[in-house]
Formats: structure tokens, C-alpha cells, sequence
């Protein structure tokens, strides 16, 4: 019987040491969140052309020029095919992590980043947008090192739409 209580003592202890060396995760989310909104707004602040919208609170911005917006009636969802052509940048140093030249890749928009599923239904096949992208809705807290992405990094997409198949 003692040595199940010492067992028993034993196990609670790890437990409860373990469950107090951590921080929070939601703490991590909401400060990186604090920080990344930050630096898109700071751009935005930065560079008053822009004429950047935000999509609905969730911190990525778009901007869609006089003319580019596209045409057609297009609904997007969760398993639109999407034919595109872009420019990935990290916003804070404009350093281009990844770029199509002469192909353009067929994505399902459902299978993409959620800056994207939240971006590219702004346009219409033919329409350019650009992306400000919170890390949250990027990469997160993960690093992309084929892309030499360091983890919670803002991007900047610049997003041609080509085609849309439903």
C-alpha cells in the first residue's frame, strides 16, 4: 500500500512540475498577434497610397487596384480550384521567399494558407490582389526553411488570379 501512495505522490508531482514550466499558448498567440498587427498597420500607416482593407478583425489586409479586380461570377469555397501566379515577400524586409515565373500552379483554395482563403475570393479570374498577411494567418510560429522563412513572419502577396474551377 505505501508503495502505491509513494507511486502515486510521485506522479502528481511530474505532473504538476510539467504543467507549470510552460508558457501559454494562447499568451504566445495573442502577444504575436499584437506584434504582427502591429507591423501591418505600421506599413499601412507607412505607405497612405496603399488604400489596404481589412477582411472583417482578422488583421490581413487587401488591395485591389481600379481595374484589376476581375470579371466573371465566380463563388468561391472551400474546394474552388484556383489557378494563380504570385510573389511571396516578408513585409518586413521585402526579402522574396518564393515566386512563380513561368508556371501557374492550380491550388484548392481550402488547402491553402488562411490569408489566401480569406484574400483571393476579393477578385475575379483576371484580378490582381495584394496580401498583408499576419503570421497567424501565414506560417505561424513555424519556420519554412525551404523558403528560408523564419517562423511568425508577416507576408506580403502579390496574387494574380487566372483561374477558378468549381
Amino acid at each position: 500500500m505505501n508503495r502505491i501512495l509513494l507511486v502515486l505522490l510521485l506522479l502528481s508531482a511530474i505532473t504538476y512540475g510539467c504543467g507549470k514550466s510552460g508558457v501559454d499558448p494562447l499568451v504566445q498567440y495573442r502577444a504575436q498577434a499584437a506584434i504582427d498587427d502591429k507591423i501591418v498597420s505600421d506599413y499601412i500607416a507607412a505607405n497612405p497610397g496603399l488604400n489596404a482593407k481589412r477582411i472583417d478583425t482578422t488583421g490581413v489586409y487587401y488591395i485591389v487596384k481600379s481595374g484589376e479586380q476581375g470579371t466573371g461570377n465566380v463563388l468561391y469555397t472551400s474546394s474552388t480550384q484556383v489557378t494563380v501566379g504570385y510573389t511571396a515577400r516578408i513585409l518586413t524586409s521585402g526579402t522574396v521567399v518564393a515566386q512563380t515565373d513561368k508556371f501557374h500552379p492550380t491550388y484548392t483554395l481550402g488547402g491553402v494558407i488562411k490569408g489566401w482563403q480569406l484574400g483571393i475570393p476579393q477578385i475575379k479570374p483576371g484580378g490582381n490582389v495584394r496580401l498583408l498577411v499576419p503570421s497567424r494567418y501565414a506560417y505561424g510560429p513555424y519556420p519554412q526553411d525551404s523558403l528560408k522563412l523564419p517562423a511568425n513572419s508577416v507576408m506580403d502577396f502579390q496574387i494574380q488570379l487566372y483561374n477558378v474551377t468549381n
